[in-house]
């Protein structure tokens, strides 16, 4: 089947998960500098958040470019990850309300695990199905995947440790996938 469905219901789905999560932002009653401070982990965890959905729409984007088909798998695959995306709005709004809890930031970090998993296995579909030369550029991606994956799983016991040690994960995996793969990104602009 043509990506082309499968692109516009995960965009749909996406900015869905956006809106939920500005709509948790709420302004303060009484404008006061110590009430806007007092907002400050809301609107820090959503920034996080956003870039978050930001990079998996960047990515699925970049993931879809490159393939003409999908299969049932594949199909599956991505509705696992929206799953898992659709649960950062849940995620946020914890992290926003108990910044200092270890709990809060152990579920973000599930969330965060799940979706990054999600995500790797999807790509591995998508490879399955690609000719030879974009499924080496899926492959080569890989890597950074596992990476991401093996950090958002160290960030769960850390929470209960330190939660801003997790926090420090996912600013780092959020810059290390902030930008594309450049192989990918090549081959987007060759054409293939």
């Amino acid at each position: 089947m043509n990506t082309a469905r499968l692109e516009a219901f995960s965009d749909g789905v996406l900015a869905i998960v956006v809106t939920i999560m500005v709509l948790e932002l709420k302004a303060p009653e009484h404008l006061s500098a110590d009430s806007l401070a007092q907002q400050l982990p809301n609107l820090l965890s959503y920034l996080l958040s956003f870039v978050m959905v930001a990079i998996v729409w960047v990515n699925h984007h970049h993931v879809f470019q490159l393939v003409q088909r999908a299969d049932a798998r594949v199909l599956w695959l991505n509705n696992h990850l929206l799953l898992w995306v659709s649960l950062v709005p849940f995620a946020t709004a914890l992290v926003g309300r108990n910044s200092a809890a270890p709990l809060a930031a152990a579920v973000y970090g599930l969330v965060m695990l799940g979706s990054a998993g999600a995500f790797a296995l999807l790509r591995r579909a998508v490879a399955r199905n690609a000719d030879h030369g974009l499924g080496v550029l899926h492959r080569r991606a890989h890597l950074r995947n596992a990476l991401g994956i093996a950090l958002y799983g160290a960030s769960v016991p850390l929470a209960w440790w330190h939660p801003w040690a997790a926090y420090a994960i996912f600013v780092a995996v959020a810059a290390m996938y902030f930008a594309p793969e450049r192989r990918i990104e090549a081959a987007l602009q060759a054409g293939h």
